[in-house]
């Protein structure tokens, strides 16, 4: 059973109120991106990512948004006793009703599409790409995005090609690419990708294994 809350160096993440933890995919997300002074993450959950931004860029203000209320109410709790309450909002609203324009955005979207379904309504939610299919996020990522801004996102293996192919659709430019390994032998299980409306001089393409010094790097201003 997952304990009620995760400590980082910086602030607390109660979770016992959303369906999805945290977890090392929400914490690789916040310690990779690429931030901004006007930052959304879409699909904030327990507000894990909103925080990490916030803690990340001093002077940017992060807007986390959800559907599933429950999840909301949590974040915004996460932010509010948080050192970045100041600069972090909360909102239970649907991608398609986010107005605006954001030099950042951020997402560890919904990756199950296939699989059955878990009876807990609100983990579905968090689970499945009926709720945010990944048309409909790179569509309002394209509507949402400052032309000079970055989209950053991490996905499941398995879902590299669909969600290149959206992004292709809707006219978007992968610039830089990182593949998660849970081990050096085995096949990547995640990659961190991020997205802009043009093409980057330079393609940056690296790896990482969890537990490796990379990733010790990575995370060391968030983990105890």
């Amino acid at each position: 059973m997952a304990n009620d809350y995760f400590k980082f160096k910086q602030f607390t993440v109660w979770q016992s109120q959303c369906a999805m933890k945290v977890g090392t995919d929400g914490t690789l997300l916040g310690a990779w991106a690429n931030g901004g002074s006007r930052i959304l993450d879409v699909g904030t959950g327990t507000g894990l990512i909103a925080l990490m931004m916030a803690q990340r860029f001093a002077d940017a203000h992060v807007t986390g948004i959800d559907i599933d209320e429950k999840a909301v109410e949590q974040a915004h709790t996460n932010a509010a006793v948080s050192p970045f309450g100041q600069r972090v909002s909360i909102e239970e609203c649907d991608v398609e009703k986010v107005k605006g324009v954001y030099d950042c955005i951020v997402s560890n979207p919904p990756f199950f599409s296939d699989s059955l379904k878990c009876p807990d309504e609100s983990r579905t939610m968090a689970r499945h790409t009926d709720t945010l299919p990944y048309g409909k996020l790179i569509h309002h990522i394209c509507r949402l995005l400052s032309d000079d801004g970055e989209a950053s996102l991490i996905i499941p293996f398995d879902c590299l090609s669909r969600l290149e192919s959206e992004a292709v659709l809707h006219g978007l430019f992968k610039t830089r690419e990182c593949a998660v390994r849970t081990t050096p032998t085995k096949q990547p299980r995640r990659y961190l990708l991020a997205f802009r409306k043009h093409p980057a001089s330079l393609f940056e393409k690296t790896e990482l294994t969890i537990g490796s010094e990379t990733y010790l790097k990575l995370t060391k201003e968030f983990y105890l």
